[in-house]
């Protein structure tokens, strides 16, 4: 499942970072490495962006961005 499919307040675990170049290390940078969990916290009205909340922190995403970051629900 991608970033971008994970529904509202779902909590999940990132498994591959994928992406070409400077957006994959852009991505890296700000905190989205495989292992760290993500929650998706709001959507805006029109669907993108996405808050997530990672690392403690708030990050509003780009739902093309998100559409590149795999992840595997908590719990399952």
């Amino acid at each position: 499942m991608t970033l971008d499919k994970l529904p509202l307040g779902q909590e999940a675990v990132i498994t591959a970072v994928g992406g070409e170049g400077a957006l994959r290390c852009r991505l890296l940078d700000m905190g989205l490495i495989p292992k760290t969990k993500v929650r998706i916290e709001k959507i805006a009205p029109l669907g993108d962006p996405l808050e997530l909340r990672v690392r403690g922190y708030s990050l509003s995403l780009r739902k093309e961005d998100a559409g590149k970051i795999e992840v595997e629900v908590a719990g399952v």
